[in-house]
């Protein structure tokens, strides 16, 4: 595999250098030119957000608590976190809409020596996995849409087990509000763990104001 091309991002993050590849951008965008409003087809997995950083650290932060559980990183994209999550010790299924996504985190795990991360393709609306699947589940800007707000809190209480957490890191947009207010009527609860600015890895100078918020069942 060649070790490096002009999409690959090098960054450090929790103590280790990290080496992601990512699709060609241009391309991603000429290929959207045939699926016009198509939404769900937005390219929002080829790069690594502010959200995912904060998510990140906090991760590192709960490695105690992660080690040996059974994790699932909702919208992995790149793989970043999933890779992550596995490097501290958990036992990681990455999950995303996208296959095109899951075939670069497949790559980035071998490009970081990570192994044992499983990867799914799966819809949330439309959930394969047995119910109470999960310890944990984590997810880095997730909320683009207030429609997704009720299929999100739908998974998170059919996949978490009893007692089990989610976290979702978030950077301010107005819409995620609309995913708070369903949790209720899903039975589950949330509080708010921290907000705090992150320095983008993209050209953009002004850091990124991203809240992680914890909903537990």
């Amino acid at each position: 595999m060649e070790q490096f091309t002009p999409f690959d991002r090098l960054f450090q993050s929790c103590g280790r250098i990290w080496h992601i590849r990512r699709a060609d951008m241009d391309k991603l965008w000429a290929a959207m030119d045939q699926q016009e409003g198509e939404e769900a087809h937005l390219p929002y997995w080829n790069e690594i957000w502010p959200s995912s950083l904060a998510l990140a650290g906090w991760l590192a932060e709960m490695q105690d608590d992660i080690r040996g559980k059974n994790c699932l990183d909702m919208g992995c994209g790149l793989g970043f976190t999933a890779l992550l999550g596995r490097w501290l010790g958990a036992n990681v299924t990455g999950m995303d809409y996208e296959p095109q996504a899951l075939e670069y985190a497949r790559i980035n795990a071998v490009l970081n020596q990570i192994e044992g991360v499983r990867f799914e393709v799966m819809d949330w609306r439309e959930p394969t996995f047995p119910p109470e699947s999960f310890d944990r589940i984590w997810a880095g800007d997730v909320m683009y849409e207030k429609d997704f707000a009720d299929p999100i809190c739908a998974f998170l209480s059919a996949m978490l087990k009893s007692g089990g957490r989610a976290w979702i890191s978030e950077p301010g947009r107005d819409v995620f509000h609309h995913l708070l207010d369903a949790l209720p009527a899903h039975h589950l609860r949330f509080k708010r763990i921290c907000s705090l600015p992150v320095s983008p890895l993209t050209e953009q100078e002004v850091p990124v104001p991203v809240t992680i918020w914890e909903i537990a069942k």
